[in-house]
């Protein structure tokens, strides 16, 4: 476990795989850690260095003060690949680090030379809907919204497993503030004139049973950058990495040998 201090936050990442090889960014959803992409890392491909990290107010990063603005967020990411010494990452982001990807690629091309957007969109539901899953976290805490989201999160099939408990969990022991601070920056975010600008090799992901990002909202978005693919993952939610690892490893792996990194 490593700690990138930046001055203003101090984020929490992990690199696995091999430290000489291509680097590939993992960037997760909100209310999760980076434990997240557990299943899939063992099943890509040998060779690449995967760099996985808690964005702020998530996991073992430090938790400034809410809210947040996705600008922060995107900042984030580029001072942590700058102090990793990163270029030319294919950087895979889920849900709000979609958005962070997306934000990423349009202001450094440097370090982002693909683009893996999971489960996301350029702009993910209304203002209305944030404030009230905002004013919900901050007067019963993230408890008071953890079966909904379980509900969003997994597939019907996969609620009614143990290992439901496991994802509820780390939901509810995030930090209240941290969640309640991304809404925020979620909430604020439009990304589809700056991600319709983007040339660069693209992929997009959803699962059919995601309540939170539907495949429809996956495909405009990805549909955006010219020349990109999109593949939709069946019997999964919000996180097919989770729910289909072996699946969502193929993909990713494929993408991979399709753009020459390794």
């Amino acid at each position: 476990m490593h700690i990138a201090d930046l001055g203003d936050v101090q984020l929490h990442y992990r690199i696995d795989g091999d430290p000489e090889g291509a680097p590939v960014v993992f960037a997760n959803s909100l209310g999760t850690d980076l434990r997240l992409w557990d299943m899939v890392l063992p099943l890509l491909p040998q060779g690449l260095k995967f760099i996985r990290y808690d964005k702020r107010g998530h996991g073992l990063s430090s938790l400034p003060p809410a809210p947040y603005a996705m600008g922060a967020l995107v900042r984030d990411a580029e001072r942590l690949l700058d102090h990793l010494e990163v270029r030319d990452c294919v950087f895979v982001g889920l849900s709000i680090g979609g958005m962070i990807g997306q934000g990423l690629a349009v202001k450094r091309l440097d370090q982002v030379r693909a683009l893996v957007l999971s489960n996301t969109g350029a702009k993910i539901g209304t203002p209305e809907m944030w404030e009230q899953r905002i004013a919900a976290v901050e007067t019963g805490g993230i408890e008071s919204l953890a079966d909904a989201v379980m509900e969003r999160w997994f597939s019907k099939a996969f609620r009614a497993t143990p290992e439901l408990a496991l994802w509820r969990n780390m939901l509810v022991r995030q930090p209240a503030q941290g969640y309640a601070g991304c809404s925020a920056a979620i909430s604020g975010t439009d990304f589809l004139t700056p991600t319709s600008g983007l040339r660069l090799p693209a992929l997009g992901i959803a699962g059919d049973e995601d309540g939170a990002t539907p495949p429809d909202l996956v495909r405009e978005t990805i549909g955006l950058i010219p020349g990109s693919r999109f593949e939709l993952i069946r019997k999964a939610g919000h996180l097919p990495c989770v729910e289909q690892p072996r699946t969502y490893a193929d993909i990713l792996t494929g993408f991979l040998a399709e753009i020459g990194h390794g």
